[in-house]
């Protein structure tokens, strides 16, 4: 029999690569923690690290949180906690998502806290327990106009009794979601809050007393200190980021940059275009840098034509359209060679590109931004901008 070919590893290292500042996501947390003054203990703080730490990285985010003080961390789905628990994190780790899909077991078998949010979820988590014998700590959410998860505020005395009585389960929690923080003009978050409080009232009456309430995200926790309870649920904030792109009072330092570098220069003749579709004829001869980084990366396709890079310190538009894999961004005038840094994301020398400017240039949220950062981008935690290697078998 013969012998199977030798495996060998190579360093590869792609041009367009995300660097991410943990000390920076850890003075964010203790940003928040002095806005919040002594009215919330660290010990009530959730840090959101859902949707891979909003694009970050969850593993290495959550145990930076760890190591500033957070006390709780939260997740979307079981599946993303149990991630966290491999990874080292020890603290408590509450799951936002519905359970209907996910393994339980694993709720368990790594120490969740899971939200009880219908009463199909609760009846599945108490059948689980009492197989275990066990009994199960969740946080109990309540839908007062986000028209999402939770027990609707207004059918409580229907659909609670069978939550709160027997063995199995112990409500440590309740909470609800804000759907218009960020709006100031929405007549919705005041209600939800009233909503809120109504069904705080008629759960103390059904003789249930958690230990905690919480409703803030980071817009309801930045607009109104009446929002905050006993815990409030940072996330966008953790991130450097303010989730309606105003300044609150709270000193923030973005915690994600994203750069590539120049891989070709070429010159268009007037009338010629540039990428798929053949939208946008230059008017005058121009000169174009092509940058490895497309919408399989993150970027918006909605970028073309509307977004910006920055090269040599400048500003420069892209142009054409944005491709799987490139771009192409109108250097005219300036002196730029293959192997020029590009930043997408990030500053470079007296200019920056926010992700609050970019979601506004093609109509999103800067959690969208963020988020949709490719999973083929290498993320690098140490302290230069260069990407750290990946090891590839071969």
């Amino acid at each position: 029999m013969g012998r199977a070919p030798a495996r060998h590893t190579i360093d590869v290292v792609r041009p367009t690569f995300a660097h991410i500042d943990l000390d920076a996501i850890r003075a964010n947390f203790r940003a928040i923690m002095a806005h919040l003054g002594g009215d919330c203990p660290a010990a009530d703080v959730i840090a959101v690290v859902k949707a891979n730490g909003y694009g970050h990285g969850a593993a290495p985010v959550a145990r930076a949180l760890e190591s500033a003080g957070a006390r709780m961390l939260a997740c979307s789905d079981i599946e993303e906690g149990v991630e966290l628990r491999r990874a080292g994190v020890s603290v408590p780790i509450l799951v936002f998502g519905a359970l209907s899909v996910s393994d339980l077991d694993g709720a368990f078998t790594h120490d969740l806290t899971p939200t009880i949010s219908s009463p199909f979820a609760a009846r599945a988590l108490r059948n689980a327990a009492r197989r275990r014998h066990a009994t199960m700590v969740c946080h109990l959410k309540v839908d007062t106009g986000m028209n999402r998860l939770g027990f609707r505020y207004d059918n409580l005395s229907e659909t609670l009794p069978e939550v709160v009585s027997g063995l199995g389960l112990k409500v440590d929690a309740v909470y609800t979601h804000f759907a218009t923080a960020e709006d100031v003009t929405h007549p919705l978050f005041d209600q939800q809050r009233e909503r809120f409080e109504q069904a705080l009232n008629q759960l103390s009456a059904m003789g249930v007393h958690p230990r905690l309430r919480h409703a803030a995200n980071s817009a309801a926790l930045l607009r109104d200190p009446g929002t905050w309870y006993d815990a409030v649920r940072p996330g966008l904030l953790l991130y450097g980021v303010s989730p309606s792109g105003r300044d609150h009072g709270v000193s923030l330092m973005p915690a994600m940059t994203l750069h590539s570098r120049v891989v070709a220069v070429k010159g268009m003749r007037v009338g010629e275009t540039a990428g798929y579709g053949a939208r946008m004829a230059v008017t005058h001869p121009t000169t174009v840098a092509v940058v490895p980084a497309g919408y399989a990366d993150g970027l918006d396709v909605r970028l073309a034509g509307r977004g910006s890079v920055i090269v040599g310190g400048h500003r420069v538009p892209v142009v054409g359209s944005v491709c799987m894999d490139s771009i192409t961004v109108d250097v005219t005038g300036l002196d730029v060679t293959p192997g020029d840094e590009v930043v997408l994301l990030g500053g470079q020398g007296e200019v920056t590109i926010a992700a609050e400017e970019v979601a506004e240039t093609i109509g999103t949220v800067p959690h969208e931004i963020l988020c949709r950062t490719g999973s083929r981008i290498v993320r690098n935690y140490g302290p230069d901008s260069e990407p750290a290697s990946v090891q590839t078998a071969r």
